[in-house]
């Protein structure tokens, strides 16, 4: 293949003549695995970032363990603004992620399938830099390459890690390229703090529409408050997944759908599993249809809904969700914030039953959980409101997505020497 001119062929591709490849090792001072710590779902003083934690160049705490009280870490564990952690030990898929410390937590520490890269200053610039360069495409397809093990359970050793080829830009053009990609990390971190500031913004709306502690200009009088089986049939033991022959095919709204979504559409629904004719009516879906989750692993996952939005040829419900069908009209949009406050939230967190590695809401306590039930006019006002701040995010999260599409270009481009930087 042709290079054009100012440009050379090398084992990683194409790349500009100044810019040289070299080997991990070559380029790193150290690389140092975390402490095999005690560890615990239970809120304590200690956070401890895990495989689970590393996205591609960022942390997600949506999910934080905790060092068990009665272990002290070491001091040289503890994570310091900056630091690259590279995942040693994950999935094929996921592991050799790399991601970028900012001081998400005011302390944490990280265990021992997380390795921090210090790097030699003389080589790369910054870490921001190294954190970037890691995560581009070609990067993370040569990390793949080097894991070995199972789909499950894939690790990437220190030896092979220490050989994977990385590009090496001269100095000056790695901290104009990193100061270029900081620029629109700050426009994505401007974007994720409004997006979380007007969710908040939201929550707090639903808390005081859906309770009736705010009312909307025009609206007085006294609510109901129902209990779930009054409002309609609580339905279980849905369709299972199993195949057999000679049975009618539908598509199942699962425990993950409701889980996910607040609305359920046709598109949504590509699970196709057969039932009995008589199983796939009884279980069939109709528009208006609320689904809960009841079940979960943690209590604050339990009574998750959803509402099916139109009626959906060939679909029924699994054994895994819970359908509430209304006796009674409701506004179709109401429906869908109704049971998502967290005072009906906490109800079910109270009476569900921990047993095993579970926690369930038996039907009978389903029917026994309350609701708040305004009348259908100031139904509609709420779902009008909550309808649009729904839309004001939804812009957001689409500006979002599209620059972090542009981050992901110019990743490319700047990171492989395709456009430079004057």
């Amino acid at each position: 293949m042709e290079v054009k001119p100012g440009y050379k062929q090398t084992e990683v591709g194409v790349i500009p003549e100044e810019w040289e490849t070299k080997s991990l090792g070559t380029v790193l001072n150290k690389g140092r695995l975390g402490g095999n710590y005690a560890n615990q779902d239970a809120e304590a003083e200690l956070p401890l970032m895990k495989m689970g934690n590393l996205a591609r160049g960022y942390f997600d705490l949506s999910k934080v363990q905790f060092i068990t009280p009665a272990v002290r870490p070491e001091p040289v564990h503890r994570l310091v603004y900056g630091d690259v952690l590279f995942n040693t030990r994950n999935t094929l898929d996921l592991v050799g992620k790399v991601a970028i410390w900012r001081d998400e937590l005011p302390v944490a520490y990280y265990n021992s399938n997380l390795m921090r890269l210090e790097f030699d200053p003389e080589q790369v610039c910054s870490n921001e830099y190294a954190n970037y360069a890691l995560n581009t495409e070609g990067a993370v397809s040569r990390l793949r390459a080097l894991a070995t093990g199972t789909t499950s359970v894939a690790a990437i050793y220190t030896r092979d890690l220490m050989k994977l080829q990385v590009l090496v830009p001269p100095l000056p053009e790695q901290r104009a390229i990193a100061t270029a990609l900081s620029d629109v990390d700050g426009l994505l971190g401007g974007l994720d703090r409004l997006i979380a500031k007007k969710r908040d913004l939201k929550q707090a709306a639903m808390q005081q529409l859906l309770t009736g502690q705010t009312r909307l200009p025009g609206f007085h009088g006294e609510w109901e408050v129902k209990r779930l089986g009054e409002l309609g049939e609580i339905s279980g033991s849905g369709v299972d997944k199993k195949s057999r022959p000679d049975e009618t095919p539908v598509r199942l709204v699962n425990y993950m759908d409701v889980y996910r979504m607040a609305f359920i559409f046709s598109a949504d629904l590509g699970h196709w599993v057969t039932a009995q004719p008589h199983q796939a009516q009884r279980c069939a879906v109709q528009k208006g249809d609320i689904f809960f989750t009841p079940s979960s692993e943690t209590r604050d996952d339990i009574a998750n809904s959803a509402v099916a939005m139109e009626d959906i040829a060939d679909a029924a419900y699994s054994y895994h969700v819970v359908r509430l069908r209304l006796n009674e009209p409701w506004d179709l949009r109401f429906r869908t914030y109704a049971f998502k406050t967290r005072a009906f939230l906490n109800q079910a967190e109270t009476i569900c039953d921990g047993g095993g590695t579970r926690y369930v809401i038996s039907l009978g306590k389903f029917r026994s959980l309350k609701a708040n039930v305004p009348p259908l006019p100031e139904q509609t006002a709420i779902a009008e409101v909550l309808t649009e701040m729904d839309g004001e995010l939804a812009v957001l999260e689409q500006r979002r997505e599209k620059t972090r599409a542009l981050k992901q270009a110019m990743m490319h481009s700047l990171l492989t020497g395709s456009v430079r930087l004057v």
